[in-house]
């Protein structure tokens, strides 16, 4: 019985380790195929499908290094603490192993799908690498390299399908994620002044009101960018319909219940969590999805 146990505790280890519930995030990798009114051609979907599983490898592979590099600070959070390097239930040795095979066996398959896409894919790569080891530790930058992972993922799910993306759709997801990101910071930091233990170094270079300042910057600019690419007569032409901008009252809730979220409820750690756990939230995302469906492959067809 004991060694049934150690095994199931071992592959919860290691899914714990790739941290699968973050796969979310690369339906990023989506968008082109979406807002290009291409899902319906089977060749691109299974195409962008594929793209998206290899950038879940890659993700785990950034996940694992960045937990290594981690994992002195992590053992001082009370969370942190208990992921597999740091609680020493996974040695670095084996999880920097895992990580560089995820990471090649990515982009291998990256290469045969389609070398453009390689190139984007190698580019999250060598960014993500860089922010783990140096960037992080650099204010602003460290957010705004986590915004420009969720562009190179959107920009590598529309090179792969070979369809030219909006600057303006572009734009919007990089001040998005700066958006989140901001939130995180603020969330991480209101932990630290109310008593939590200081894990991350970047955050002395911050302060609430500064963070405030940044989110109360970056959410209107979402907003106008979002605004600019529905009403784009370059965008209405393409994809055949002027009734983008009904979707807009989705972004517009969904900005306000995430505020909502990280300054009355002070959450805001985990945007992912948020996302799946919040369920006015959820539901935003889900009918702003399926609005976007509808207007551009019923409406428009």
């Amino acid at each position: 019985m004991l060694p049934l146990v150690s095994d199931q505790s071992r592959t919860r280890d290691i899914i714990q380790l790739l941290r699968p519930q973050q796969w979310v995030k690369n339906g990023v990798v989506l968008a082109g195929l979406i807002f290009s009114g291409s899902a319906h051609d089977p060749h691109r979907l299974l195409t962008a499908l594929a793209a998206t599983g290899l950038f879940c490898l890659l993700s785990s592979a950034v996940y694992i290094i960045n937990d290594l590099a981690d994992a002195e600070a992590d053992r001082n959070h009370p969370i942190k603490a208990h992921r597999p390097i740091a609680a020493g239930r996974i040695t670095p040795r084996a999880a920097l192993t895992a990580a560089c095979l995820l990471g090649l066996v990515g982009l291998g398959l990256a290469a045969v799908l389609d070398l453009p896409f390689f190139g984007v894919a190698a580019g999250y790569l060598a960014l993500n690498l860089l922010y783990s080891l140096w960037l992080k530790h650099i204010v602003i930058i460290d957010v705004m390299c986590i915004a420009a992972g969720f562009v190179l993922r959107a920009v590598a799910g529309a090179v792969v399908i070979k369809v030219l993306f909006s600057g303006w759709l572009l734009i919007a997801s990089f001040l998005l994620a700066l958006f989140l990101g901001f939130g995180k910071r603020r969330h991480e930091l209101i932990l630290l002044e109310n008593g939590g233990v200081d894990h991350r170094r970047i955050l002395k270079q911050y302060s609430s009101y500064f963070l405030d300042q940044l989110i109360g910057v970056v959410t209107p600019a979402v907003l106008v960018c979002y605004l600019i690419y529905v009403i784009s007569p370059e965008v209405t032409q393409k994809l055949h319909t002027q009734y983008l901008y009904l979707t807009v009252p989705f972004v517009i809730y969904g900005l306000f219940r995430y505020l909502y979220l990280i300054h009355q409820e002070e959450r805001g750690g985990s945007p992912t969590e948020i996302l799946l756990t919040d369920r006015p939230l959820l539901g935003t995302v889900v009918l702003w999805l399926a609005t976007v469906f509808l207007l551009l492959y019923v409406v428009a067809r």
